[in-house]
């Protein structure tokens, strides 16, 4: 089998390179603000990568993108050269990343042209209205609930764990609108800004010592009936395509390769007693074994890529990307977390800290989201019961209180 690239492929990889060496005064600036809004060279970074094709590719033109046809030996170059210099690939949040595929599959053309354009440029900021203190795992049984009033629904309730809503625009967000439906279909999907009145944002202190996550509160919200996605009742639909995103963002195989090159410069750069920490036998295992899974990861993704172009759908080969990538991400964390032994352990405020403590931060990150977008032991019972055809686990029986005894 002859898997060497063509010559025009070939000629892509180095117009990629050249374009990187160009530019590489704005790629290595930083992408976002301190609060972690995208900034001026971010934005017009993406620009630049919108225009070459490198990002929102296939996005059509009237919508703000590139508008070129999908090649998926182009993505996979483009994505390789990105992280072999460590270069960012563009803006990626909840709005450009999860939001923006939604409304190209499920949102009106008046949807589309309104919001994807400033979406995908960065001038709008998303967030995402889904878990509820009652209703994480189980997302169908949230209770926030939207009540007709006129042209608009009248909004009540509460959403946790909602990241980046301190500084976002915009949020979609799932509520009850039909509370005698089946749970599953008395859902819909809403669009509403952040600056509506009634909205309370209270941020949320994780372990890493900052405040990634919030809670949002709504009293009375009103949000016109026209900023509905899908059909009324219908959210439950819309909320599982905007999941299949969330779960492919979690699981990009281009970051845990972007990560393992980082912690082989650590292993080839930090000594030990004078000795590299790549020539010890215990870590250098680990790096491999993290390598080979980090390289199936990203063949995988190819095979799901092929899928989409095909307009196939991938089934199990999807289900597990999440699950995988989440935890995988998280071992790489660890593995860098060891290597560096004692200095491994420091945090905010040493002069001994390494690249920043941005391992020590993506540590303790990377294992909340082994959590966020549905946690690896509900992604297990999906991949089971819908992957595989596996029985549901059975529920426990009701106790004496609940008989009525």
């Amino acid at each position: 089998m002859d898997l060497s690239l063509s010559e025009n492929y070939e000629r892509y990889r180095a117009d990629v390179r050249a374009f990187l060496a160009d530019n590489e005064t704005i790629w290595r600036q930083p992408m976002t603000d301190a609060d972690g809004r995208p900034g001026e060279n971010g934005r017009r970074w993406q620009e630049l990568l919108i225009e070459r094709g490198y990002t929102c590719k296939t996005i059509p033109t009237e919508y703000g993108g590139h508008g070129g046809r999908a090649d998926i030996l182009e993505s996979f170059i483009t994505a390789e050269e990105f992280h072999r210099v460590g270069a960012s690939t563009g803006l990626a949040n909840q709005g450009i990343s999860m939001f923006v595929p939604t409304l190209l599959e499920c949102g009106t053309p008046e949807q589309r042209e309104r919001w994807i354009r400033p979406t995908i440029r960065g001038e709008i900021v998303w967030c995402q209205g889904y878990s509820e203190p009652g209703a994480g795992s189980d997302l169908a049984n949230l209770q926030t609930r939207a009540v007709e009033d006129g042209d608009d629904f009248v909004i009540n309730g509460q959403k946790i764990w909602t990241s980046s809503a301190h500084f976002s625009d915009m949020m979609f967000v799932l509520v009850r609108t039909e509370p005698n439906a089946p749970k599953h279909q008395g859902i819909s999907y809403l669009i509403l800004s952040m600056d509506t009145p009634g909205i309370d944002v209270r941020p949320l202190k994780t372990m890493t010592g900052r405040a990634e996550f919030n809670e949002v509160f709504f009293t009375d919200v009103r949000v016109p009936q026209s900023q509905i996605v899908g059909g009324r009742g219908e959210g439950w639909k819309v909320a599982n395509t905007t999941l299949k995103h969330e779960r492919g963002m979690l699981g990009d195989p281009g970051q845990a390769n972007a990560m393992l090159a980082r912690v082989a410069k650590i292993m080839e750069e930090e000594t030990l007693n004078g000795v590299r920490l790549i020539e010890h036998p215990i870590l250098q295992d680990r790096l491999l074994r993290l390598q080979a899974r980090a390289h199936a990861m990203k063949f995988h993704a190819l095979r799901l890529l092929t899928h989409g172009l095909k307009g196939e759908d991938p089934g199990l080969a999807r289900l597990i990307v999440k699950l995988n990538g989440t935890i995988l991400n998280h071992e790489i964390a660890a593995l860098a977390i060891d290597a560096l032994g004692e200095i491994g352990a420091l945090y905010e405020g040493s002069p001994h800290l390494r690249d920043k403590g941005f391992w020590q931060t993506t540590h303790m990150f990377s294992l909340g989201l082994i959590i966020g977008g549905g946690t690896s032991q509900i992604q297990k019972n999906i991949i089971s019961e819908h992957g595989l055809g596996m029985p549901r686990e059975p529920k426990p029986a009701p106790t004496a209180v609940q008989r009525g005894a």
